[in-house]
Parts: structure tokens; sequence; C-alpha cells
């Protein structure tokens, strides 16, 4: 048995189908998070994978947020799944059941602790030690601690608090269980880039909840020292989930998970290790033979996480009720929309009377054709009575192009006597591209010299007016102001040195002071005194300042007006 995890931040970033991107992680059950997908934007190829059951969880306040889903094999069908960790969200027969002691949150809290699409639970039978066991498997998304807003800090600590609630519960009803997903902290020093530049790093209310949730031979002992001293006070309450890539890998360093994308810090691996697979000790130590990181999986700033079970799995017969493939809208149980418009004799069966389909299909086959009185008398009939509609009243002439009202203006040349022909002159619609400084060329074949034909107007313009319209005035390249040539050129040149003022680019990028290498121009974001300041920075990628291939400290404001 397979377990995969990976924050894919984002569920269309699988270019190549998601069926060929869960293929390549060759695991049983992949619980991916940040899907960032709501159930009115679940597309039938995401929710449906030939060989998968899919089981999906949405955000409810936010489109394009958050989002949780879990794909199993169909040999690795469940038992049980639902969505959430509170039990609101479950309303058929196949919910997972053991919800933990809810007294410590409000019904409002609850509510809003599941509102976001963070959690998917699917529940499986497996074969171990020639007894069939269950094993639980919740997939989360944790939510991360803005440092603008406080109340998200709360947030993150009261959904720690929920989990660790709900797992604990399953825990005690008999199954094994394990969390894998994004938790959003990183555990130790040794899970994080530069924790020196954290202060009170082992501090942080993250990594407490950490502490208390995951099980450790150096609380072991201590507990034991503790009941030998005392054996009628409680033991300190101990962790009961085992972080399984530090079981496997206790002292590896520089094995993080995830990385800063605006700074290019996956290239000097600067980054933190938030993504986990936390399994019950028991089951850590009995079933799980592997466990590791996936850094070289790109397409997200997260990489996926594996973990492998020497268990088989028993695949359930049928999916449970949460599975995406009962969704009316991929179960063909959705009707038409017409069906709600039109009254229907419920005893034929047959085509709609006055069926819209036809009516549909003709408009979309050919929008443009039909009767174009009547489309318009519909309109006008729409239209509310006690309300004046607006009419538009139409050029006779099309209008110019835009950039006609940005050129000088023209004036029109009056045909010389010595130019044969050129009253018989006329556009041909057949070649509507005329070159501007090409021969003009009567209709008996005379030529004009010196004579250069400028088409402001757009092609439609042009063959329009080629239609009907013949001997029409020929337009000739002149200074509007009829200054001489070298006041005209000196107006130019004012006018270019204005519009270069006012529309220059950004200024100049320098070079930064280690590296002589040209900077960066990056914008602030943040909400503050400066809000929308430009300034320059080293172009490298952020890493350790130990290391020399990494962004240097250049730092440089971009000095108002340039």
């Amino acid at each position: 048995m397979k377990l995969v995890t990976w924050n894919i931040n984002g569920i269309r970033t699988f270019k190549s189908g998601i069926k060929m991107a869960l293929d390549s992680l060759d695991a049983d059950i992949i619980c991916v998070q940040e899907t960032k997908v709501t159930r009115d934007l679940l597309d039938e190829r995401t929710a449906i994978v030939d060989g998968y059951n899919s089981y999906f969880s949405y955000s409810r306040g936010r489109s394009g947020y958050s989002g949780v889903a879990t794909y199993c094999r169909d040999s690795a069908t469940p038992s049980a799944a639902e969505e959430g960790l509170t039990g609101l969200l479950t309303n058929h027969e196949g919910a997972v059941g053991c919800y933990g002691d809810h007294r410590d949150f409000s019904s409002e809290e609850l509510q809003l602790l599941d509102n976001e699409g963070r959690a998917v639970i699917t529940q499986h039978k497996i074969m171990g030690q020639d007894t069939e066991q269950t094993v639980t498997v919740i997939n989360v998304y944790c939510p991360r601690a803005d440092p603008d807003k406080p109340e998200r800090k709360q947030f993150k600590l009261q959904f720690y608090k929920l989990l660790q609630c709900r797992a604990e519960a399953l825990l005690k009803g008999g199954s094994h269980v394990i969390v894998l997903g994004d938790v959003n902290t990183s555990h130790q020093q040794i899970d994080h880039c530069d924790p020196r530049d954290i202060e009170d790093f082992a501090e942080n209310p993250g990594r407490k909840w950490l502490n208390s949730f995951l099980y450790n031979s150096v609380q072991e002992e201590e507990e034991e020292e503790h009941h030998k001293k005392s054996e009628t006070t409680d033991c300190v309450q101990m962790g009961k989930f085992i972080d399984i890539f530090r079981y496997f890998h206790p002292t590896r360093t520089n094995a993080f998970t995830c990385w800063s994308t605006l700074t290019g810090a996956r290239q000097t691996n600067y980054g933190t290790r938030i993504d986990y697979i936390f399994a019950d000790h028991r089951l850590a130590q009995e079933q799980f033979s592997g466990a590791d990181i996936m850094p070289e999986v790109e397409g997200s700033d997260h990489c996926p996480v594996w973990a492998h079970l020497k268990c088989s799995l028993l695949p359930c017969s049928k999916p449970p009720p949460l599975c995406t493939r009962y969704l009316p809208e991929f179960a063909g149980k959705q009707q038409k929309l017409s069906r709600f418009l039109v009254k229907v004799d419920q005893k034929s069966k047959e085509a709609l009377p006055g069926s819209q389909e036809e009516e549909e299909k003709r408009e979309n086959m050919n929008p443009f054709c039909g009767d174009s009185k009547k489309r318009s008398s519909v309109s006008e009939s729409a239209a509310p009575k006690g309300k004046k509609s607006k009419t538009t009243n139409t050029p006779s002439k099309p209008q110019g192009n835009l950039l006609s009202f940005f050129k000088p203006k023209l004036t029109d040349l009056k045909p010389c006597e010595n130019t044969p022909g050129l009253d018989q002159f006329t556009s041909s619609h057949s070649k509507p591209k005329a070159s501007a400084t090409g021969e003009l060329r009567s209709g008996t074949g005379g030529t004009t010299e010196h004579t250069e034909l400028v088409v402001d107007a757009p092609s439609q313009l042009c063959t329009s007016s080629a239609a009907g319209e013949t001997g029409s005035a020929v337009k000739a390249k002149q200074p509007a102001s009829g200054l001489p040539e070298g006041q005209s050129d000196v107006k130019k040149g004012a006018s270019s040195v204005f519009w270069k003022s006012v529309l220059h680019g950004p200024p100049p990028a320098p070079c930064c002071k280690v590296h002589r290498e040209p900077c960066v121009l990056r914008t602030v974001r943040k909400d503050g005194p400066n809000m929308g300041k430009h300034f320059f920075v080293c172009g490298r990628p952020q890493g350790h300042t130990s290391n020399p291939e990494a962004r240097c400290n250049f730092f440089m404001w971009v000095e108002k007006g340039k």
C-alpha cells in the first residue's frame, strides 16, 4: 500500500491531464490539497478519472480558495467517506463516525471550521498480520496564520484542536489513523531553512501543538520517570502520532517540501518542511516500511511526500455516497433548464412542444441567419412599457480608426492638369491592401509620380467606399500647419520629448554590489506607508546568507519621479 500527499496549488496546474499526473505518482491513495475548485467549477474530467474514485471538499465562502481531494485507485476503494471534521456536512449513510467531544467549540465555530473545504476522510479495510483491520485516512489542508489578521491565528489553533479531537476519537473507536497533508507549520529547527531568523522558534503555538500531537521517545522516558516517582498522580498526556518521515530519517537536513516561488527559493533549496504523513505509533511500528519526499516533482510550490505500508488493501465493492461519480451532474440525472421553463405533458415523454432545442441549434449553427425585423420587434416588445428604451442613431458613414486622431490632418489634393486619368481613379475591392508609397495607377494605365497614397481608415472603410464610390479624393501627406519643413521637425521633436516624459518606462536597473549583476524591480504590496512603492533587489534566488550563489542583501528604493 502506498500513500502520497501533495499540495498542488490549484488542480488546473496538471497541464498534461489529471490521469497522467495521478498515474505518475504511482500510489493507491493520493491526497491533494489547495485544489482551488468549488462545486460549480468542478468538471467531469477532474471529478471522474478512469481507474480512480475521488472525494472532494470545497470552500463554501470563497471561490478559487482552499479545497482538498482524495483519489483512491479502484483497488483501494474505501468503505466509508465524509467531508469535514465536525460531521455537520455529512447527510448520508456512508459516514465514518467517531466525532469526539465538541463541548469546547460553539456551534458557529464548528460551522466555520468546516466551511473552507479543508478536510476529507476516507476509511479503508486492510489485511494486517492475518487479521482484517480498519485504517482511516484524514486528508487536511490546515489554515495559514496571517500575521496581519490576528483572528486567523486563533482560527488555525482551533482547527488543530478539532483535528486532534477527531483523530483521537477515531483511534479510540478501534481504527488505525493516518493524518496527512499540508499542516502549515514546520515542527523542529531541522525542518526550517533558517530558524535563527525567527524569534522564539520553539514558542510558536503551532509548534507547541505539534509537540502535544506527536509521540516521541524523549516524552516516553519523561513519562516513565514521572510514573515511577508518583503512581497516584495522572500521567502526562502523550502524543499518539508519529511523523513518518522523521521516523525513517531522524537527522536528515535540508529536507524541505515548500519553497517561495516569488523569490525563486527552490533553486537554492531555501524552504521549509510543512507537509507531513502522521500515523498512530502502533501502525507506524508494525506496518510502515519507508517514507520520503519528492523534491524532483515540480508543478507547485510544494513537493509530494510518500509512504509505504506492508499491509494490503481490501477494496470495497461499491464506493461510498460521497464519491463524485454519484453527483447528479456526472451521473446523468441532471435535467435540462428548458424543462423548468416549459410546461411538459407528463403522460407523453416526447420532444418538448414547440421545442426550444431546435431553435437553439439553429441559432447556434447560424446565429446571423433569420429575420432581423422579427428579432428587433421581439426585443422592443420585451422592453418595459413604462420606460423608454434608448435608441442609438447609427451614423451613415462608418467610424474611422482611432489612430487617425493622433495623426496630422490631411488636406485634399486637387488633381493637376498635367496628371492624366486621376479623375478616373477608383479603389479596387479585390485589392484592399495598397502600398503607402506605391505608384498610383489610373484606369487607362497612366502613372502619377510624386504622389503618396495614405490610408488611415480601416479596411472596412476602404471596402465599403470602394463598392459604390468612384473618383474619390486622394489625400497626400503634407504638414498640418503648413509650416516649413525645418519648423515642423522642431515641433515633432518637442512633442516626442513631452510624450517620453509622460510615458517613460521603468528606470534602468542598477547592479548589485556583490555579484555585479542587474537587479530586479519589485513593488511593495503590503498595506502601509510604503504601499505601491518600487525598489530594486538582487536578481538571484533567495537562499541562506552563507550561500554565495544566493541573493545578496542589496536593496535600493526607486526615487519618486523616475
